[in-house]
């Protein structure tokens, strides 16, 4: 046999050992499995639930005249702000200007036969307490009741001459409220009714500008979240500010055709800055946690009795079971089964076993949140 090819086959025999040798080295060296992890610390939730609403002055009124009469002058126009009692119109009645004066001289005759029948009734009371018996019973009785019937007249045209001048101060129609024309009816010289009918045409229409009532309608399964005084968040889209807000009244009542119950938000408005009419969005909190222990949904498995995988301080992987409280879009409150500070792993769990070493990587909790 050649000593050569012997050579060779064990040279060749070597090389395979050291080979598989290193085979088996790499197969016995197994890189930890880098996982997503986040810190558990204490944070605030809310749930909530979102109105459409829409923003009403605090008062807003169709003012009539009280008078019949012709418009002469009007004195606003839209758009115009009035201060409470500010002349808004003023109303031509001549016949009540008639009627007053004929009142006023009436009342002036009744307060002359008024006096003239007292004083006759006096001087008839004083000689009969100087001089008994001188005067008939009947002269006296008569002289008292010509003194009650003229005073009673007196009073009577008297009510007639203050119901006229309260006619006549009605000719001047002013301003029950600071606020703002948004309508304006008639002009210089139309002729408007009393408005002591339905039909009739009002001069102008005020609105309270400076507090606005936001109403929104509370489906009727939902009314038990409304309390008054209730924080709220409203936002106003069609400026882009957001503000907050309290609950200030309700209707009480079910509406029976929308099944909703009105619910209404006081919004001071003292810059004019939001108008009547303006659509709003009003964020109601139903659910409220404060400093609580907080953990991503992605972190809890499914089921009824969650678990999740955290990372030791060996790097290893360790299983516990928590109680979950409120959840709300994105985070779970967690009530026992963690600490604060403890590293949790979120995301895909495919692989992951207790006692696993890992790699952690910490991700920020308000990115998952």
């Amino acid at each position: 046999m050649s000593v050569l090819p012997l050579v060779y086959r064990t040279a060749a025999l070597a090389a395979a050992v050291i080979v598989l040798a290193g085979c088996g080295a790499e197969k016995n060296t197994v890189e930890a499995h880098t996982v997503a992890v986040v810190r558990t610390q204490r944070m605030n939730l809310s749930n909530s639930m979102t109105f459409q609403g829409e923003l009403y002055p605090f008062q807003d009124v169709m003012i009539h005249a009280k008078v019949s009469g012709y418009v002469n002058p009007i004195r606003v126009d839209i758009g115009d702000r009035v201060k409470t009692g500010e002349l808004l119109a003023t109303l031509e009645v001549p016949e009540l200007k008639d009627e007053l004066e004929g009142a006023v001289a009436s009342e002036k005759r009744a307060e002359a036969e008024h006096a003239i029948a007292h004083l006759n009734y006096t001087r008839l009371v004083d000689v009969n307490r100087s001089q008994p018996n001188l005067l008939a019973q009947q002269d006296l009785d008569d002289a008292q009741a010509k003194d009650s019937a003229t005073m009673a007249a007196q009073d009577t045209l008297k009510a007639d001459t203050e119901r006229y001048k309260t006619l006549s101060d009605y000719t001047r129609v002013s301003a029950p409220f600071d606020g703002i024309i948004t309508k304006r009816f008639v002009d210089n010289g139309a002729l408007v009714e009393a408005g002591t009918a339905s039909n009739t045409v009002p001069l102008v229409e005020l609105a309270q500008s400076d507090l606005l009532r936001l109403r929104f309608p509370v489906p009727e399964s939902e009314t038990p979240l409304v309390h008054l005084g209730g924080e709220v968040r409203i936002i106003i889209d069609a400026l882009h500010k957001t503000f907050s807000g309290k609950i200030a009244r309700d209707s009480w009542d079910i509406d029976r055709s929308t099944r909703t119950m009105i619910v209404e938000v006081d919004v001071p408005n003292p810059d004019d800055t939001f108008k009547a009419g303006m659509y709003a969005s009003v964020v109601l909190i139903t659910q409220d946690a404060k400093s609580v222990l907080g953990l991503p949904l992605q972190a809890l498995s499914a089921g009824e009795s969650p678990s999740v995988l955290v990372v030791d301080s060996d790097n290893r992987i360790e299983e516990k079971k928590v109680i979950v409280g409120m959840r709300t879009a994105s985070v779970a409150e967690i009530k026992s089964g963690l600490s604060e500070g403890d590293l949790v792993v979120v995301g895909d769990r495919a692989g992951l076993v207790a006692g696993a070493a890992v790699t952690p990587k910490l991700v920020d909790l308000s990115a998952e949140n």
